[in-house]
């Protein structure tokens, strides 16, 4: 009878629960949502998510902030998501950085990017492109790479994240070739130095570069998606390029608390996947170079599981660990 009667307790004190997480769900939101962003105001992070809270607040019926948490490579942005209440009104607008990257990067994190969250759905992706200043002597991958054999430790790279210098290392590593990477705090810093030629190679995501692409201040040798860009469509992929299996596309996600009500995730997952079909958000998108995302949860997070695998393992092949 003891027996029994703990049974229905368990079942009990599961349906009240269940029950309760479908009741919030009903009523969700009816409050005011929290957008994080680990990264200061004006980055390519904090336009995503600034996209993101306006049409969302159309689409919901309340308001949608946005709440700029900068420090510590996202740590301390991440970590203050990771232990918010997981009702569905604290959510993150989080990178491949402080998502993936930081697990391989730090001994220890204060937050488990596989344990303390719930992806809801990828929002963006933006492949990167290796460009050259014009006036380089290469003029394709093929050429970059037989005249970095030639010069081992003669050439230069600059890459303004730690994704931006990931990639070309795995690149170094395929090809066996020695190409000198050269620090700069951000993109904006690393592009220049390009533009002005002082390092005439530069791994960047397509948005920050796509206007000097354009306008022929750079040269894209070739961007590292599987397919290639509508916004850059002569602009060959790796594959194409030569470079055999090579893909890096980062990609930004919506996460929300582990704990979260599944029907609240669904629900979000479901609002974000109409937003991002919307004709002025794919406008936008596509000035900012990125490409729109919209999956289930359950694909975001096995996405989120492999790449952790994948680049934790790969950064300590390469011996890369935070600074």
């Amino acid at each position: 009878m003891k027996t029994a009667f703990r049974v229905l307790s368990m079942f009990a004190a599961a349906a009240l629960v269940l029950g309760a997480g479908g009741s919030m769900a009903q009523t969700y939101p009816n409050k005011p949502i929290r957008l994080v962003v680990a990264y200061a105001p004006g980055g390519g992070t904090d336009n995503v998510a600034r996209i993101l809270s306006q049409k969302l607040a159309e689409r919901m019926g309340q308001p949608v902030t946005v709440e700029n948490k900068p420090g510590a490579n996202g740590i301390i942005g991440s970590e203050y998501t990771a232990k918010s209440a997981p009702d569905g009104y604290t959510l993150q607008v989080g990178t491949d950085s402080e998502m993936v990257l930081n697990v391989g990067l730090y001994e220890r994190l204060p937050y488990d990017p596989l344990k303390d969250f719930v992806p809801v759905t990828v929002v963006s992706s933006n492949p990167l492109v290796f460009a050259v200043h014009p006036t380089f002597q290469a003029k394709s991958m093929k050429e970059l790479i037989a005249m970095a054999r030639t010069k081992p430790g003669g050439l230069f790279y600059s890459a303004g994240a730690t994704v931006f210098q990931v990639a070309t290392e795995l690149l170094k590593k395929q090809q066996s070739v020695d190409i000198v990477y050269v620090a700069f705090k951000g993109t904006g810093p690393a592009i220049t130095a390009a533009l002005a030629g002082e390092v005439p190679i530069a791994t960047v995501s397509i948005g920050p570069v796509l206007s000097h692409l354009r306008a022929g201040k750079l040269r894209g040798l070739a961007i590292t998606s599987p397919k290639r860009s509508p916004l850059l469509p002569e602009i060959p992929t790796m594959a194409e390029a030569g470079m055999g299996n090579f893909e890096v596309v980062p990609w930004t996600g919506l996460y929300a608390p582990a704990g979260t009500p599944a029907a609240i995730v669904e629900k979000l997952n479901s609002e974000v996947a109409v937003v991002l079909k919307q004709e002025d958000v794919l406008k936008r998108y596509a000035a900012l170079g990125l490409t729109p995302g919209g999956i289930p949860s359950a694909e975001a997070a096995a996405l989120l599981k492999s790449d952790v695998a994948k680049w934790s393992k790969l950064l300590k092949e390469l011996g890369i660990r935070a600074q």
